[in-house]
């Protein structure tokens, strides 16, 4: 992580001086990505704060996980890294709660390392307080890049697909279904447009 603070405080150095830098994230670099820690630092010198700041919006990890399991993302979503490298494990644990009983899909980064192994365990079992263990699960790893893996599967049983930090976790939501091993959470078009269907 420090080597993300250097690398921006050196992008930033440089732009100071008048020329054009690019630092590049995976997915976007407005989500879980570098924009926000280059916009901090800028924040902090008025060297820096001189620098202008351009965002190029990038595909999300969630958002590329989500188109090749079908259309799990369509109603209201949550986003949330089970990393504890920069947020407490009690906060996560809470937003995990609110997000599982606001019935929202949720999505999970960062679910498991070498290191940190049971977090995405503790999550399951926060989750399942919520959520019926046959609620459709996606686990999807190094989403559009070589070596890409998919497992669909349910809250209950999840946890025995391969996990790690390329992966992203999609847990639906109470109306989320499994249709041809695609999920689907319907928006509500059905129950609103009824004679439509």
């Amino acid at each position: 992580m420090t080597e993300e603070v250097d690398r921006c405080k050196k992008a930033l150095e440089i732009a100071a001086k008048g020329e054009t830098v690019s630092i590049v994230s995976s997915g976007d670099a407005g989500v879980y990505g570098m924009a926000g820690l280059v916009m901090e630092l800028a924040a902090t010198s008025p060297e820096f704060s001189k620098v202008a700041i351009e965002v190029v919006p990038g595909i999300t990890a969630v958002s590329a996980a989500a188109s090749i399991v079908g259309a799990p993302l369509t109603h209201d979503f949550a986003v949330i890294s089970l990393s504890d490298l920069m947020t407490p494990w009690e906060v996560i644990a809470k937003r995990l709660r609110c997000a599982a009983e606001g019935d929202f899909v949720i999505a999970l980064y960062n679910p498991k390392s070498k290191k940190r192994k049971e977090h995405i365990i503790k999550a399951r079992e926060i989750i399942e307080q919520h959520r019926s263990g046959t609620t459709p699960v996606a686990v999807v790893t190094s989403a559009y890049r070589d070596g890409q893996t998919v497992a669909i599967s349910n809250l209950r049983d999840f946890t025995g697909a391969e996990i790690g930090m390329l992966s992203v976790v999609i847990i639906g939501n109470s109306q989320s279904i499994l249709k041809d091993n695609k999920i689907v959470t319907p928006r509500g078009y059905s129950s609103k447009y009824a004679d439509s269907f």
